[in-house]
């Protein structure tokens, strides 16, 4: 069936409804108070309601037992209006709801959705994951960035969890991974985090924990699945435990304390390496260093480096790396 997306207008005289039933009703950023004016079919399988202004939730949602996808985002809802999510027991077979960016200052309780995949509560005031331990089990992507939360608890039993984003809080310790044997993206960027514990799991391809404390690399090495790597912004002086990744396709060591190139000769995969802003002080061993992924390097960063300022600075790396497409802000044709 074909996606319906019908916006209201201020000056509208009828109820804003989906063109055609049992589709996706899309009211973004209609400017909306309340739901007074829009009819919401019982048949909806979808309801987005991004970038409004509504402090409250419509009763009638609550009613909608068809509804896969539901989304909050970017509204002025408080720890008050979501608690009459607790109570929507027609929504039980609710796969995806999101509560990103609004004024909640704990989590929801979201017990009665059995069936949730995604539970996105990013961007609000949430000083902790207290109450998580009620979300259902069944959950594989949470969003909790940009909140308060300083430990990282309650999350045990998401076995099925494949996407962890905890970015932008207070976490100074890596804990409680260990049961996420699924678990494919780990993004916990922007906190204060000085050592890589990954609790046995070797299963994850994406890993951020760029603007971190880090002053090793050391805690990589069990990751044989990993294929990208983010950790800029950090105080690494010594690339380490890097060469038992075999399907590393991006590396990001921007904004670090390195001074060479180290324990990447290896890799074979390689397409973009980000080592700019770093204390790299010539190119001269570069080829050596990079040698396993010579041929397949189409981006290279290593401008404020030392080594940026050395004669034919382009031509060399373009000689180096024969497939590459970017060094630095250049682009070659």
């Amino acid at each position: 069936m074909e996606e319906s997306r019908t916006k209201s207008t201020s000056d509208a005289d009828e109820p804003v409804a989906a063109e055609n039933e049992g589709a996706v009703l899309d009211l973004t950023s209609c400017q909306l108070h309340d739901l007074s004016s829009v009819d919401l079919p019982p048949t909806l399988t979808e309801l987005d309601l991004t970038a409004n202004r509504l402090t409250s939730l419509d009763p009638r949602i609550g009613q909608l037992s068809n509804l896969i996808k539901l989304s909050f985002r970017q509204n002025l809802i408080d720890d008050d209006a979501a608690v009459a999510i607790s109570g929507w027991k027609a929504l039980s077979g609710l796969e995806e709801l999101v509560l990103r960016d609004n004024k909640l200052t704990k989590i929801p309780d979201a017990s009665i959705f059995r069936k949730l995949l995604v539970f996105d509560v990013s961007f609000n005031e949430i000083p902790s994951l207290s109450g998580l331990s009620k979300v259902s089990s069944t959950v594989k992507e949470l969003y909790v960035s940009k909140n308060e939360v300083p430990k990282i608890e309650e999350i045990d039993h998401f076995t099925d969890l494949q996407i962890l984003e905890l970015g932008s809080n207070r976490l100074r310790v890596m804990e409680n991974l260990q049961n996420f044997v699924n678990l494919q993206e780990l993004w916990l960027g922007r906190n204060r985090i000085k050592a890589v514990n990954l609790c046995g799991l070797t299963c994850i391809k994406k890993i951020s924990l760029q603007s971190n404390r880090l002053t090793s690399m050391a805690g990589f090495e069990g990751c044989i699945a990993l294929e990208e790597l983010y950790l800029s912004h950090n105080g690494i002086a010594k690339m380490e435990g890097l060469s038992t990744l075999v399907n590393l396709r991006v590396l990001d060591l921007s904004s670090n304390k390195l001074k060479s190139i180290d324990d990447i000769q290896s890799l074979t995969w390689l397409e973009d390496l980000w080592l700019n802003d770093n204390q790299i002080e010539s190119l001269e061993s570069i080829a050596e260093a990079v040698a396993g992924s010579r041929e397949k390097l189409t981006t290279l960063y290593l401008e404020n480096n030392p080594c940026a300022k050395s004669p034919n600075y382009f031509a060399t790396l373009k000689q180096i790396f024969p497939n590459v497409q970017q060094i630095d802000s250049k682009i070659f044709a």
